[in-house]
């Protein structure tokens, strides 16, 4: 531990270099000019400091607006990312209903004795898969709407206390 403390680390041997540079070099003074004290006049002083209120003020603003609008999105992403959860999850459990359904279908198919026997089944299964199928669909149509009027709704707020403000 002796040697860890004893050796220099890389700032300690940067501020010696430093030191050593510096002394190395030859001193001069810079000469001094005597400038005149200039007063600024009442009027320039008060539009500038207008103007720096003026930019203080307008900084603010666009503070508290971007503020808003950084809520509004992650409201708005928050919202979003909860109705596709909840619409792939109808759209999985929709998919399992469809699988199941299929494989019952062929297992039925397989125990089939005839042809005609066969194709009545076959008949029967696609009548009651369209109409699965048409409920999903409508479902899945209900939901999507769902979300993009929740998704929407924020920023619909939004738009219109921003109109409200401006009027």
């Amino acid at each position: 531990m002796t040697e860890a403390a004893a050796t220099p680390t890389p700032k300690k041997t940067a501020k010696a270099a430093t030191a050593a540079f510096e002394a190395a070099l030859p001193k001069f003074d810079l000469p001094k000019f005597d400038l005149p004290n200039l007063e600024v006049p009442a009027a320039v002083r008060e539009m500038a400091e207008k103007g720096v209120q003026n930019a203080r003020d307008a900084y603010e603003k666009m503070k508290t607006h971007a503020e808003e609008t950084t809520d509004l999105l992650e409201d708005t992403y928050s919202t979003a990312s909860k109705g596709v959860a909840e619409y792939n999850t109808l759209a999985l459990e929709a998919l399992r209903t469809n699988v199941n359904s299929t494989f019952d279908y062929f297992s039925a198919l397989l125990g089939t004795k005839s042809l005609s026997e066969a194709v009545e089944l076959s008949t029967g299964h696609l009548r009651k898969q369209f109409d699965v199928l048409s409920a999903q669909a409508k479902d899945l149509s209900v939901l999507a709407q769902k979300v993009a009027n929740e998704t929407a709704e924020p920023i619909k707020a939004s738009v219109e206390k921003t109109i409200k403000k401006a009027s």
